[in-house]
């Protein structure tokens, strides 16, 4: 071996030596306020309370629109019909689908004589 090799292997020894010896073994514990559990849960809610809707018909009369939801009603009776005001127009919504398979269920029924309904996912609920 030549003095460099010895010097190296010699220096990866100790390094490995060093490394292992101060190997330390603990436990932790964490103490948290019983709120954050609440929060998290109340979190988890929020996120999981998501709903689509169906918008149907829009225009900036909200007579047509009421006619419209009317019209709605008629036809589809089995879903909620809403008209809401959404800058600058009154738009027809549909349904309360906690799925966006079950929106898609429903506008495939819808579409046969509203073939401009779009599935939507508001930010808020408007009521």
């Amino acid at each position: 071996m030549t003095f460099k090799t010895k010097h190296i292997s010699l220096f990866i020894l100790v390094l490995t030596i060093s490394l292992t010896a101060n190997a330390q073994q603990g436990e932790v514990n964490v103490t948290q306020d019983s709120d954050i559990d609440k929060l998290l849960e109340f979190k988890k809610d929020i996120k999981t309370s998501k709903i689509y809707r169906i918008q149907v018909y829009q225009s900036v009369d909200p007579d047509k629109a009421q006619r419209e939801k009317s019209n709605f009603l008629n036809s589809y009776n089995q879903w909620p019909a809403e008209v809401v005001w959404n800058t600058p127009n009154y738009k027809v919504w549909v349904g309360n689908f906690a799925t966006r398979l079950e929106a898609e269920r429903a506008a495939a029924k819808i579409k046969k004589k509203y073939m401009n309904a779009i599935i939507l996912q508001p930010k808020s609920d408007k009521r």
